[in-house]
């Protein structure tokens, strides 16, 4: 069982070759540009903060908040919103300097288009995750009546 863990750890944490799946993601938080990645990433941080006060009132109450749910669900709709316009003005913006250059290699248009994607990938993952916690806490809530 130890040196399951272990290999788990060293899978996602330690890894030797290149660096560990939170480095990536880093990387990849930072690539997409600070200004639609870090409201991302914070309300990522409040979602997952709001699940677990509202586990902690289903341990409480024995039935989940209609608010904390509420707010979740908001908080993922408005995370989805803000990583597709993050995504339109990169595409915009990378779209007025291939008009300037006006001759473009493919490799620099294709990289362009990646890290206009980044803020869309990352809130429609933060909006799953809310959907996600708000089927549970649904299904929850419909198990203990």
């Amino acid at each position: 069982m130890i040196s399951l863990i272990l290999n788990i750890t060293k899978l996602f944490i330690l890894q030797n070759e290149t660096s560990s799946i939170f480095t990536l993601i880093g990387n990849r938080i930072e690539e997409g540009g600070m200004f639609f990645m870090m409201p991302i990433v914070i309300m990522l941080l409040l979602v997952l903060f709001i699940i677990v006060k509202n586990t902690l009132v289903i341990i409480q109450r024995g039935v989940s908040s209609e608010k904390y749910i509420n707010l979740i669900n908001s908080i993922g709709l408005l995370t989805l919103v803000w990583g597709l316009l993050g995504q339109l003005i990169g595409i915009v913006g990378m779209f007025d300097k291939v008009q300037i250059i006006d001759e473009i290699s493919t490799h620099v248009f294709a990289s362009g288009l990646k890290v206009s994607a980044l803020p869309a990938v990352f809130g429609f993952s933060v909006f799953i995750i809310s959907r996600i916690a708000t089927i549970i806490f649904t299904w929850i809530d419909k198990e203990i009546e």
